[in-house]
């Protein structure tokens, strides 16, 4: 899995780790953040949600067109760090509850989303670039499943980061996260409150602090919520850091893939190399079919990243806040890295040839059950739980089973009968309209969020947080066969003068899938749940039909 790459592979994807470390740190805990501090609809929230989203990745194709055109791939990824770290640190400082404390969040997110874009697409153009020798050629899907896999090491340990940061403030100011209690002290406060919000929001008051002053228990329970949250985001800052140093120290591991066009045609014209060019029609043909792509990852992107707005929702407000037995293996992060430690140290046990290499992996392999076992039974035997915790099963997922769908494919490869790479994205869409099947079951019965506002938003029946676990595996199973592929779909069939441009392309799609986000949180209110499910099932299956009805095409040009 990890042989026969080349160095520069490592060293982009660890600073890759790194930067988004810091950005689902972030997300974990955004849309609480907004709705704790500023008391905002999902409406609302959906519209902020979905138009960031959409900056971060409608940006890399603006950073794209930098890095072709001018700068480079190398000089525009440095840049790109630094205007992301001053979007964090903006975001960390804490703030009232102002138009100029949102003018300044905003300000904070434009920085986030424009450093993103001149970093995320060209620092990908660069891995891609490493495996065009002939000596790496066959290796290209395989290294963009390693790659994707880096980043979601950095996407597992963010949501318990963020949890860590934001208890341990809110502990010090004396108070405890609790789901219910910011939407009715805003109720309190801007006088939308019932009788039985007053009642709750007294209990909850006196088993926090003691007061029966709803007024100063309201306006301290946001802002100290709201500045815990604050310090969350720095977590993102530091990550930059470490992000900044291994892409600047392992520099000379990549250096040669740092090339765009014209900087490849220079340097074969002083050397005397005659450069192969695409005709007109063979670029457009590229083009055209890239493009084709982009429309059905749309879709995808606007299912997937749900996981960030309304099924987080669902995990605050319709999901169980404590788990035992073996469910609290899954909820903490260091008992999921011992799994890890397991598996791959497994796989190395079966691909070692030697004896050492055996009896290490071995070694490791039972070192990692027994303080599996250890860790477990010291755990309580019921824990609570948060609402941003569930994001880590996805990126949790993805480095599980990048190897085995690694070593599936190496299966089919030598059979002579992998599926190609459009195919899978193909098959990954239908994959994804059975995740929110799954949640649209656990859905049944449930009362519509709207019917709730009046009690804080959280329902009296509460369902087992297997039902998000199970939709979280199953979009992972559909995320890894559709967005490395996608991304090495790209790097592999766009025309060389438009590499950058491309892969910004790749990421306009996914921009636009992350705007019509929103559109699944405007439902939230009125709708059955099971129908907002059903939506995004609907659209997964009609993505899968479009892009099997032009699978030859597609196919025809990454050959």
């Amino acid at each position: 899995m990890f042989k026969n790459h080349p160095k520069g592979l490592y060293a982009l994807a660890l600073a890759n780790t790194g930067e988004r470390f810091g950005y689902y740190t972030m997300l974990a805990i955004f849309v609480l953040f907004l709705q704790a501090k500023f008391g905002l609809t999902a409406a609302h929230t959906s519209t902020i949600f979905g138009i960031f989203l959409a900056s971060v990745y409608f940006m890399p194709l603006i950073g794209g067109l930098i890095a072709d055109k001018w700068l480079g791939y190398g000089k525009t990824v440095t840049i790109g760090i630094v205007i992301m770290f001053s979007g964090y640190l903006l975001l960390a400082v804490p703030t009232g509850r102002t138009d100029l404390s949102m003018l300044s969040l905003f300000f904070a997110l434009f920085m986030i989303a424009a450093g993103t874009g001149l970093f995320k697409g060209n620092l990908q153009v660069m891995v891609g670039n490493l495996y065009d020798a002939p000596n790496y050629k066959n290796q290209r899907d395989n290294a963009f499943s390693i790659f994707y896999m880096a980043i979601n090491i950095g996407a597992l340990y963010a949501p318990t980061a963020a949890t860590k940061v934001t208890d341990y403030f809110l502990a010090k100011a004396g108070l405890s996260y609790n789901a219910k209690i910011p939407a009715l002290a805003h109720q309190f406060l801007n006088g939308t409150i019932d009788s039985n919000g007053t009642g709750e929001l007294a209990a909850l008051a006196a088993s926090q602090t003691g007061t029966a002053d709803l007024t100063a228990f309201s306006n301290l329970y946001i802002d100290k919520l709201s500045e815990s949250y604050n310090f969350g985001f720095g977590v993102a800052c530091l990550s930059l850091i470490v992000s900044m140093l291994i892409y600047l120290v392992f520099k000379k591991t990549y250096s040669y893939a740092d090339y765009n066009s014209k900087q490849l045609a220079a340097k074969n014209s002083a050397e005397g190399i005659k450069e192969v060019e695409l005709s007109p029609k063979q670029t457009k043909e590229r083009i055209i079919a890239l493009v084709l792509v982009f429309i059905v990852v749309v879709f995808f992107w606007m299912s997937f990243h749900q996981n960030g707005l309304t099924m987080t929702f669902f995990a605050r407000d319709y999901t169980a806040n404590t788990v035992d037995g073996i469910n609290r293996i899954g909820f903490d992060v260091i008992n999921l890295t011992f799994v890890l430690i397991a598996l791959y140290s497994a796989f190395s046990l079966f691909q070692s040839k030697t004896g050492k290499g055996k009896f290490i992996s071995g070694s490791v392999f039972i070192a990692s059950i027994v303080l599996l076992l250890i860790k477990y039974s010291t755990m309580r035997p019921e824990m609570e739980i948060s609402p941003q915790i569930f994001q880590q099963f996805n990126p949790f997922f993805v480095v599980f089973l990048t190897p085995v769908s690694m070593a599936i494919f190496a299966y089919l490869a030598n059979k002579k009968k992998e599926p190609s790479a459009p195919r899978k994205i193909g098959i990954g869409m239908i994959i994804a309209a059975f995740g929110f099947v799954i949640l649209a079951l656990g859905s049944i019965g449930l009362a519509t969020p709207a019917a709730l506002t009046n009690t804080g938003g959280v329902s009296d029946i509460l369902v087992s947080p297997n039902w998000l676990i199970g939709t979280y595996l199953t979009l992972t199973f559909a995320e890894l066969l559709l967005s490395p592929m996608g991304i090495s779909f790209v790097s592999k069939v766009a025309p060389p003068k438009y590499k950058g441009l491309m892969m910004g392309g790749w990421f306009a799609a996914t921009a636009a899938g992350n705007y019509l986000v929103a559109i699944i949180g405007y439902l939230w209110g009125d709708m059955p749940l099971w129908m907002v499910w059903g939506i995004l099932v609907i659209c997964c299956l009609l993505s899968a039909l479009f892009i099997f009805s032009i699978m030859k095409r597609l196919e025809k040009v990454a050959k």
